[in-house]
């Protein structure tokens, strides 16, 4: 797995900054993000669930975890 670097991507999301489930607030920056461009999601935890629902939305993704209550997600169009 490459590291995944904020400084790399186009746009980023901090769920952790987020008040409430940031579920609208992952798919509205998808619905934004353009073929080519990549998403950095950060968040405080592996979100899991949401795997299923890029595949099925015909993105990838990789994920690392950067510190123990840090991981970065970078998604791309599959």
């Amino acid at each position: 797995m490459s590291q995944v670097d904020s400084a790399d991507a186009d746009r980023t999301i901090d769920v952790r900054q987020i008040e409430g489930a940031p579920f609208d607030d992952i798919m509205a920056e998808l619905d934004a993000l353009e073929p080519g461009e990549t998403l950095l999601l950060q968040s405080s935890f592996e979100p899991e669930p949401l795997y299923d629902v890029l595949s099925q939305r015909g993105f990838a993704h990789e994920t690392e975890q950067v510190e123990p209550n840090l991981f970065h997600v970078e998604i791309r169009h599959a």
